[in-house]
């Protein structure tokens, strides 16, 4: 610092990586050339500066220093007169980047605020790529679901860990899908054929992403083969195909409690009031897309909601837990024939 002049006030600290000074005010004799590529010696310390006439030995004059620093840094008009077209010629030939120049006032707010501006230009750019990148590589469940709130949005999970537990104990069984069509619905080819011979459009992850799309958000067909890009016949075999995957596989899962489980789990005040209970129960509607068949919509209809439904039981432990999930059943059904009905089957 004390070389090169440099006075940069009080808080002024010489950070590594980042505080350089040029190859300029070195010497050929602060170099070492011994591995084929100029190396700094240790310990060199810059020499060569206008100020000193680029290391010669003879000085300038002090007023032809102070003239050269005042011209440099408020320049004047050119004249006619040969010491000054001298002077000029000089600061031209010689001007390099002078640590002991104090810069003109505003200088330095302006280089920060251009550095700014170039920084978030930068992060503007280093955005776009990464987004042209993600949109290459990533799934639609990774673009689509990048919080939390984003995944109870679209799938109603509470959280991404939670997705993630799931989709790893179903996705063993889902690899081997055999996957709706015609064929199959008429009886034409046999499941082994239909598997072999359907192509998997998407990953397997953002065919259940779909699925959960359609059932948790509502997104209409249409939209859904927009967003995934492909047709919506294979958005329909792939909504049919899950949800009788999901059927069965979330159908044989025994979720009844037992009674210890029911009396281990109760909260305190069921103990108090209602020790007994084992389950609360209550029917639930599902809105459903309206037939074309006049005699479905009526069956289908519901009066309480206004609109056609499907119906079922639900029970719930005193803890909170859903332990019973009935059939569905049309709309029209009243709550206690449903009740009866699932009883008595």
């Amino acid at each position: 610092m004390h070389a090169i002049r440099r006075v940069e006030g009080p808080m002024f600290k010489i950070l590594r990586g980042s505080t350089f000074v040029c190859s300029r005010h070195f010497t050929d004799a602060n170099y070492t050339a011994a591995t084929g590529r100029k190396h700094l010696r240790k310990g060199a310390v810059p020499s060569r500066f206008k100020w000193n006439n680029l290391g010669e030995t003879s000085r300038e004059s002090v007023y032809k220093r102070i003239r050269v620093q005042t011209i440099e840094t408020f320049p004047i008009p050119s004249s006619d007169d040969t010491q000054d077209d001298e002077i000029d010629s000089e600061v031209t030939a010689g001007a390099d980047h002078d640590y002991a120049v104090i810069p003109l006032p505003g200088a330095q707010d302006a280089a920060a605020a251009r550095i700014q501006d170039l920084e978030a230009e930068v992060r503007k750019l280093e955005s776009e790529v990464m987004q042209l990148r993600m949109g290459h590589s990533l799934s639609q469940f990774q673009r689509f679901c990048a919080s939390d709130e984003d995944i109870r949005f679209y799938t109603r999970f509470p959280s991404e860990e939670v997705f993630q537990a799931f989709w790893k104990a179903i996705e063993p069984s889902a690899s081997l899908l055999v996957y709706w069509s015609n064929a199959l619905k008429k009886g034409q080819a046999t499941a082994a054929e239909a598997s072999h011979s359907h192509h998997r459009s998407l990953p397997l992850i953002d065919e259940f992403f779909l699925y959960c799309c359609r059932v948790a958000a509502g997104l209409k067909e249409k939209v859904l083969a927009d967003i995934f890009k492909v047709s919506v016949s294979t958005v329909s075999r792939i909504i049919i195909t899950w949800a009788s995957y999901l059927y069965l596989v979330l159908g044989s899962l025994p979720i009844w409690m037992s009674r210890e489980q029911v009396i281990s789990t109760m909260p305190d005040k069921f103990r108090q009031f209602c020790p007994e209970v084992r389950v609360i129960i209550d029917c639930t509607e599902i809105r459903c897309q309206n037939p074309s068949s006049l005699t479905l919509q009526s069956e289908v209809f519901s009066s309480y909601k206004n609109t056609t439904t499907f119906k079922g039981l639900i029970g719930i432990a005193p803890c909170g837990a859903v332990t019973f999930v009935s059939s569905l059943y049309t709309g029209s059904i009243s709550d206690q024939e449903l009740t009866e009905t699932v009883r008595d089957s």
